[in-house]
């Protein structure tokens, strides 16, 4: 490497196994001036904390804050829990390098009148400090090791949410740290939304800086080259921060969603994925279980969980691509909490088959209906199909009709060869041809289908689904009408 190139990971590129060409999406936060109401109901910037109300001069910091990197750490954090309860605490744990006061303010995503979020709380300044590095076993990254930095009581009437801390060093450094607030004792709702952190987790390379960080895609070596798979974690904690800015990658179809539900009022309760692997949702609570965005790694208790909801009668809404492929086992962290490390084999050896459901006689499309057939290198149209459909009913959508750049990303598709779970009624409402990246010709199709149980089965087999809902520059009509003619039949369905 010359002295005039720069590493990847110095130039703030995600490393990681799966093209996303929509990137994490807007973050609300980040507009100019954005203001939230301190106690007295005044509007307060962003760069004042809670103690402006009491008289004490504000305190700017430099015009616009600069993301964090992994290289030399300004801010980064990590929630000692993903989901919690209203009324439980999550504590925070953050390095400052060089030690100085941050704070914290509190998003919940949501659509807010095209806000995209709503701050709900900031912390007062704290004081920062450099933790110890990262801890390393062979490949795998964790730093249960730091001190908790802050701690967040959630108050019984936050509502359930996807939710963001964001941290920002008196410097002007800024850094996330996403959870979910959840509540299994409260009210049904029609919908239940499971974030996907095991997916996230697998996907993150913390600290990306050229020396340490892993994930189950990629390592470093030495001289601070990038790895693929064969030499990647086999391993990963869920105890440290998300690389990079510190959202975890995909993290925007997720949002996508939430703000297009939200707007038109669809009843949501929230959830992550290991709540599901762990027990902790009883799916006949709800109408139907919506899985938002690209969820790619499955615990084998995960997926007991959704075959029980579509036998119970609650329908799966799966809005990406590439669900369920690979098996994966979920692990106490070395203080014995559990669910903190997150374990894959992907390599093959000893006569042993890899980790793919299909390898293992449970191939996908037994509950998604279609499954993975590969990556789509250029976002192609994705083409109706049985358009009289009532799930395209209103939509505009004609038969045959290419919607631009809706098949992106990685696409699913119907395997003949490969067995069908058992149904009353099926159809695919998509079959869309691409150019793989070697110049062959393939295709993608969306499907649902009716259990036995009565429950619907939807995979949009596109990245792209979830970006067409909310996201600026990508929104189309005609998927919205599409999800909104699907989640009201699941909904208003006897």
């Amino acid at each position: 490497m010359s002295a005039g190139q720069v590493r990847r990971w110095e130039s703030g590129a995600l490393a990681h196994g799966a093209a996303d060409p929509f990137g994490q999406g807007p973050l609300p936060w980040l507009r100019t001036d954005p203001q939230y109401a301190d106690t007295s109901g005044q509007g307060v910037p962003w760069y004042v904390d809670l103690e402006a109300s009491s008289g004490k001069a504000p305190r700017k910091r430099s015009p616009g804050p600069c993301t964090a990197d992994d290289v030399r750490g300004q801010i980064k954090g990590f929630a000692s829990k993903g989901a919690v309860a209203p009324g439980e605490a999550v504590d925070f744990r953050i390095t400052v390098t060089p030690p100085q006061e941050f704070t914290v303010d509190v998003y919940r995503i949501g659509h807010y009148d095209g806000d995209g979020a709503a701050q709900v709380t900031a912390s007062p300044r704290l004081a920062g400090i450099a933790q110890q590095p990262p801890l390393t076993a062979g490949r795998t990254v964790s730093c249960h090791h730091w001190w908790q930095s802050w701690r967040l009581q959630v108050p019984p009437s936050w509502r359930p949410g996807a939710y963001v801390a964001v941290l920002t060093s008196a410097d002007g450094y800024r850094s996330h740290v996403p959870f979910t607030v959840r509540d299994f004792t409260g009210p049904t709702a029609d919908l239940l939304l499971l974030l996907p952190d095991v997916t996230w987790q697998a996907y993150n390379l913390y600290p990306e800086d050229g020396r340490t960080g892993a994930s189950l895609y990629h390592a470093w070596d030495t001289e601070g080259r990038l790895l693929g798979e064969e030499e990647a974690a086999t391993t990963v904690s869920f105890d440290r921060p998300y690389a990079g800015a510190g959202l975890p990658l995909h993290i925007g179809h997720a949002y996508d969603f939430i703000r297009f539900a939200e707007r038109y009022g669809y009843d949501l309760a929230y959830a992550d994925a290991r709540d599901l692997h762990a027990g902790r949702i009883d799916p006949t609570r709800h109408r139907g279980l919506v899985f938002p965005g690209h969820d790619e790694y499955w615990s084998v208790p995960m997926r007991r969980a959704a075959e029980a909801a579509r036998a119970a009668g609650t329908s799966l809404v799966f809005l990406s691509a590439n669900t369920m492929y690979w098996q994966v086992e979920l692990g106490p962290s070395p203080a014995g909490e559990q669910d903190r490390l997150l374990s894959c084999r992907k390599r093959r050896g000893d006569g042993r088959t890899t980790a793919l459901w299909r390898d293992r006689g449970e191939p996908e499309q037994l509950l998604l209906g279609v499954q993975y057939a590969g990556r789509v290198p250029r976002p192609s149209p994705l083409v109706v199909r049985n358009a009289d459909h009532w799930l395209w009913e209103d939509s505009g959508a004609a038969e045959g009709e290419a919607i631009p750049g809706l098949v992106a990303g990685e696409a699913d598709r119907y395997f003949p060869r490969t067995p069908l779970p058992d149904f009353t009624e099926r159809v695919l409402l998509a079959h869309s041809p691409y150019d793989t990246g070697d110049g062959r010709r393939a295709h993608q199709e969306t499907s649902l289908y009716r259990a036995p149980s009565g429950a619907y089965v939807f995979a949009s087999g596109t990245f792209a689904w979830s970006p067409a809902l909310d996201r600026p520059g990508h929104v189309d009509s005609r998927i919205q009408r599409a999800t909104a003619n699907l989640l009201d039949r699941i909904c208003k369905r006897d």
